[in-house]
């Protein structure tokens, strides 16, 4: 073999070794991470500070990671969440960073009733993880001029917010969040669901509103699309709503179960007792199914309902309000001798209890 074959062969063997080494550097298992635990890149992070960042959090072991980044052209760090897997490879792992392919934040969202609680949700230390904190979500909410192009303002901006789960970005602002949720409701707003809302004189934004007020009357489907056959009578005869539920969204207390005369006193543009019409925007955020029901409510005579006496959850509609004044008392009736009963039954527990302390 002459001496040029073997300098071959060495340099060869050279390159191989070098590889090998290389791969065995970048391709071996060398990040630890707990389950449930995120890498966090803060925006302005530069290379140097992400590296120091990866070796005081222990992500990284041994060397290799500064190669993995020359091998790939990794130079600019993208703000981000970011789920590193136990074991990962450092090329994995930079291959991730580079392309900015972070964990989502992933929001539910149920029935909510005010700004100020769903904004205490979100932000950094809530129950969702963002890069902003829940003050700067909340001033978003208020900030008229920044809501005006979703075409909401302050009083109906929740009416964008629909229940369903959604993916965002930890680094999002206020704004993007809002844009997420804004093509959502513009998505479920097709024009047949629009030209339903027509139908009825309303505008999808009135249609929320109104579903938000049923959804806050019942949890029972068939009382659902009668009480909003109810209300949409009661706005086409001019009659004022008279809900309950916007007097404890008024009061900003849910929990009452009897709406006195002198709550209906109540100072507030969301009392329908005082004021004709809709509210100025939604007491919670309606399910999808609700507003269904309200665009296809069945036409009806009923301009009234009430509680059943019977207690089953159930309501009893009534086209006259000599009907609803009979069943009304009898609601009444019973709820008083229910909380009577109850009554009585812990003063004999009380008494009991005295004597066995005696």
């Amino acid at each position: 073999m002459s001496h040029g074959k073997k300098i071959i062969i060495v340099l060869a063997l050279l390159l191989l070794i070098a590889a090998g080494f290389i791969a065995f550097k970048i391709l071996r298992p060398a990040v630890q991470n707990k389950p449930n635990t995120y890498l966090y890149i803060y925006p302005g992070t530069d290379m140097a500070g992400l590296a120091q960042q990866l070796r005081d959090s222990n992500y990284i072991t041994g060397s290799g990671y500064g190669l993995a980044c020359k091998l790939l052209r990794f130079k600019n760090p993208k703000p981000g969440r970011y789920r590193l897997k136990d074991g990962m490879s450092l090329l994995s792992m930079v291959r991730m960073l580079r392309s900015g392919n972070q964990e989502p934040v992933k929001v539910v969202v149920n029935k909510e009733r005010i700004r100020e609680q769903f904004a205490g949700k979100m932000g950094k230390n809530r129950k969702y993880d963002f890069i902003f904190d829940s003050l700067q979500m909340m001033n978003f909410l208020n900030n008229n001029d920044s809501l005006k192009k979703f075409g909401v303002d302050s009083n109906t901006v929740m009416a964008i917010i629909q229940p369903d789960t959604y993916n965002h970005k930890w680094n999002s602002t206020p704004d993007k969040l809002m844009q997420q949720f804004y093509n959502s409701f513009k998505k479920f707003w097709n024009n047949d669901r629009k030209a339903k809302a027509q139908k009825l004189s309303l505008t999808p934004l009135q249609v929320t509103v109104l579903a938000s007020i049923v959804e806050e009357e019942t949890n029972l489907r068939a009382d659902k699309i009668n009480i909003a056959s109810t209300y949409i009578n009661r706005l086409n005869t001019g009659m004022k709503l008279q809900a309950c539920p916007t007097i404890k969204f008024a009061l900003k207390n849910f929990g009452l179960k009897r709406i006195l005369n002198t709550h209906l006193e109540t100072k507030s543009p969301f009392n329908t007792y005082q004021n004709a019409g809709l509210p100025p925007g939604p007491i919670c955020t309606p399910s999808k199914e609700t507003i269904d029901l309200v665009l296809n409510a069945p036409k009806t005579e009923y301009l009234y309902f009430v509680a059943s006496y019977q207690f089953d959850g159930s309501s009893i509609f009534t086209t006259n309000y000599a009907d609803h004044i009979k069943y009304a008392k009898l609601y009444q009736q019973e709820l008083t001798r229910r909380t009577d009963s109850v009554r009585k039954e812990k003063e004999k527990t009380d008494s009991l209890d005295k004597k066995d302390r005696k």
